[in-house]
């Protein structure tokens, strides 16, 4: 005998998966954009890394 589909749960599910997939391409582009940005030398774009040492 089948089992009694559970169709509110499955839909969670497929939900589920498909913002967490949605949030770990939103993540790959945000870094790749950073990536760019700092490789292309755009100003603001460095990471923060800490103080700039001072020259006297």
């Amino acid at each position: 005998m089948p089992r009694k589909p559970n169709y509110q749960f499955e839909r969670r599910e497929r939900e589920r998966a498909k913002a967490a997939k949605k949030a770990a391409k939103a993540e790959l582009k945000k870094r790749k954009t950073e990536e760019a940005a700092v490789e292309a030398g755009e100003p603001g774009a460095v990471l923060d890394d800490g103080p700039e040492p001072e020259s006297d």
